[in-house]
C-alpha cells in the first residue's frame, strides 16, 4: 500500500464514553491513540465518529429492533450526553471533525460522505468499536485497533471475514506506509 497521505483519512469510529466503558481496561485503547498520533504526525485528517441520537429519539424507528433499543436507555446514547462523547484517549483537536451518525454505519444520516468528498478523499483507514458493528458497516483496517466483546468474532472477522473487502494491517504495518 502507497503513502498517499494527501488522500487518506483516519477514521475513529464509536470510541466514546458509553461504549468503551464496556471495555473496563482502557489500556486496550492504546492502538487507537498511536494510530491517531501517527495520522497527525503526518499530517492525516483524523475525523471522529459518534453514534448519538437527538432528545426524544425522533430518529429511531420502533422496528428497527437493534436501534430502538437505544430507547430504553435514556440519556445514554443523546448528542448532550456526557456517554455519547468521543473518549479522551483519543481527543479531537479542533481542527478534527467529529461527525454524529444514527445508525451503525459512519455514513447514515451524517455528513461524512460531504466532508470525504469535499476534501477528496480515497482512501478510509477504519479503527473503531465494534469490529461488527461500525467497521464491518464503513470499511482500510488496522486490526488490532478494532474491538470485539467476543474474542472468535474478532479473530474470524480480521482473519477471514474483512481481508475479503478491505487491506487489514496492524497499526506499525501501517505506519510502516506511512514513512
Amino acid at each position: 500500500m502507497q503513502n498517499q497521505n494527501n488522500k487518506t483519512v483516519l477514521l475513529v469510529m464509536h470510541v466514546q464514553n458509553g461504549i468503551v466503558s464496556h471495555f473496563g481496561d482502557t489500556k486496550i485503547l492504546q492502538p487507537f491513540h498511536k494510530a491517531v498520533e501517527a495520522a497527525r504526525q503526518n499530517n492525516i485528517p483524523v475525523i471522529h465518529v459518534r453514534v448519538a441520537f437527538s432528545e426524544g429519539y425522533p430518529e429511531v424507528n420502533p422496528h428497527n429492533k437493534l436501534i430502538s433499543a437505544v430507547k430504553n436507555r435514556v440519556g445514554v446514547t443523546t448528542v448532550s450526553d456526557p456517554e455519547t462523547q468521543v473518549h479522551e484517549s483519543v481527543q479531537p483537536k479542533p481542527n478534527e471533525s467529529v461527525v454524529t451518525n444514527y445508525r451503525i454505519s459512519s455514513f447514515a444520516g451524517s455528513n461524512l460522505e460531504v466532508i470525504l468528498r469535499s476534501q477528496q478523499i480515497d482512501t478510509l483507514v477504519l479503527t473503531g468499536i465494534s469490529t461488527s458493528g461500525v467497521v464491518l458497516s464503513t470499511l482500510k483496517v488496522l486490526s488490532d485497533a478494532c474491538l470485539e466483546h467476543d474474542p472468535e468474532v474478532q479473530r474470524v472477522l480480521i482473519e477471514k471475514v474483512l481481508p475479503i473487502k478491505a487491506d487489514v494491517q496492524t497499526v506499525d504495518a501501517w505506519l510502516g506506509t506511512l514513512n
